[in-house]
Order: structure tokens, then C-alpha cells, then sequence
């Protein structure tokens, strides 16, 4: 299997800390592409030009992460990051929480780097809203994001890295007490450690 990957980018970080927990990234070859950057075989694989994107052992692409992400979690039974019983869904409503709260953070990095006089500050402030609404939720719902390893976890594990590496002007931590500590002892994971964006 192959997966293309940005260093950078918080979704393939999901993807590839996925790869960790299973143990499955001596099984799949990690190549770094740049989305933002003519790239022949990352357009053949996905018309999206998106990463990540997987591709599968008969040839065949998968994308976006959580698809990428369920993919990877069918390919083995223990650990299991979405499960197969009465928590699935929960499981999956925290993965959708978090994946919103890098929605909202992405689109806040990008409309940061329009020129100016071009940049929404209504929109800043509607995403930036959006996303600490998102965090109160998490807040107030800790229990889907504590105990067995699950891709509710994983989301928002990148979600609140990526906030770290781009935006870290934005105090998310103020009135999240638990998700901050949660979010410290989350990172120590080798899984975490070993796909931290590089510095600088």
C-alpha cells in the first residue's frame, strides 16, 4: 500500500497516526507530496489533488481521512479504533466533532494568508466561533474521548496539534481544562510524537 502524505497537513496526520496504533506503517510506504504543487501521481489518484490519499494493495484509491482512516481500522481486529458494537456511533460523532474543528481551523490558516484587504474577518471570527463551540462540546463530553485508543481520540488529537502548529494565537485552552490535560498526556504517544509536524 502506498499513502501520500504533506508533513504538514493535519488530515494526513490522522491517517498516518492511524497507521501507528494499528502498527501497520511497515506496511505501507509513506510518500510526501505537496498539494500545492504540480503532482502527476497524486492527480492520477485523486481528481481531489488532496492528500491523503491511499492507495490500496489492488491498485485502487481511498480518500478522504476518515474513509482512509475506516480502510485502515477494517484491516485488523485488535486494537479496533471504531467498534463494532453500541459505541460505534458515538465513536464516529466525536471523529465528526473533531474533524469540524480542523475544518474551521484550516479554513481560518488560509484565509490568514489572503492578501490583505482581501482577508473576511466576518468569516475569521464565524469559523473561530465554530470551532470553540466545537471544543465547549468536547468539554462537556469528555467520556467519548477518554479510555481505549479510538478515532475519536485520533481526530481530535491532530485537530488540537494542528491548532498548536499554525494557530497559536488562539488560547483554546482557556475554559477547557480537561481537554488541555487530556490533549498533554495524548501527545506523549509514541503515535503522536512520531508524525508531529516539523518546526520552523
Amino acid at each position: 500500500m502506498k499513502l501520500y502524505f504533506a508533513n504538514t497537513s493535519p488530515y494526513a496526520r490522522k491517517a498516518r497516526i492511524v497507521l501507528h496504533e494499528l502498527g501497520l506503517q511497515d506496511r505501507v510506504q509513506q510518500t510526501l507530496q505537496n498539494p500545492f504543487e504540480d503532482s502527476p501521481d497524486l492527480a492520477a489518484a485523486n481528481p481531489l489533488k488532496k492528500v491523503p490519499c491511499l492507495i490500496t494493495p489492488s491498485g485502487k484509491a481511498v480518500y478522504d481521512s476518515p474513509v482512509i482512516c475506516a480502510y485502515l481500522d477494517s484491516l485488523t481486529t485488535s486494537p479496533q479504533l471504531i467498534p463494532a458494537n453500541e459505541n460505534k456511533w458515538k465513536i464516529l460523532t466525536g471523529e465528526a466533532l473533531s474533524d469540524g474543528i480542523l475544518d474551521a481551523a484550516f479554513a481560518i490558516v488560509m484565509e490568514r494568508r489572503r492578501p490583505d484587504g482581501q482577508k473576511s474577518d466576518y468569516w475569521l471570527g464565524r469559523w473561530q466561533a465554530g470551532m470553540l463551540r466545537a471544543i465547549d462540546a468536547a468539554e462537556a463530553d469528555i467520556g467519548i474521548f477518554t479510555g481505549t485508543v479510538s478515532m475519536a481520540q485520533i481526530a481530535l488529537g491532530a485537530a488540537l496539534g494542528y491548532l498548536d502548529f499554525r494557530l497559536p494565537d488562539i488560547d483554546w485552552r482557556s475554559g477547557h481544562t480537561e481537554i488541555a490535560h487530556w490533549f498533554t498526556d495524548f501527545s506523549a504517544r509514541p503515535s503522536m510524537c512520531a508524525t508531529e509536524p516539523p518546526k520552523g
